[in-house]
């Protein structure tokens, strides 16, 4: 299986349960894998051959700025289902940290894989 990774995609947006939390946007970042194959984009070298990482990073991040999640989990879930009806792929394993979450350096997050590897 061919794979296509987008890795430090952060956003500005609004997440959390927390009263501040819902006037105050927070980064939030993704690290993604996605199944494609890659065999007809490398022999044409026609970017419609192939799954466009930049048009897709470009909906994310206009997805995630306009969204309002309470959640990381609800976040992940709809992150998946967006790149897999929107842009065709089967497979994809995402890391959604959200590195301001506690104080200090400390990074947390949830890791999803939705679909079926191919």
């Amino acid at each position: 299986m061919d794979r296509i990774f987008i890795k430090n995609l952060t956003v500005e947006t609004i997440i959390g349960i927390y009263d501040f939390e819902r006037v105050t946007p927070q980064r939030v970042v993704l690290d993604l894998e996605m199944s494609a194959d890659i065999a007809r984009a490398a022999a044409s070298e026609d970017v419609e051959s192939t799954l466009n990482y930049k048009e897709l990073s470009e909906t994310l991040t206009q997805y995630l700025q306009d969204s309002r999640f309470q959640l990381i989990e609800t976040m992940a879930e709809r992150i998946t289902e967006l790149i897999r009806s929107d842009f065709g792929v089967r497979w994809v394993k995402l890391t959604l940290h959200k590195p301001d979450a506690l104080p200090g350096d400390i990074d947390v997050g949830v890791i999803i894989e939705r679909g079926d590897a191919v």
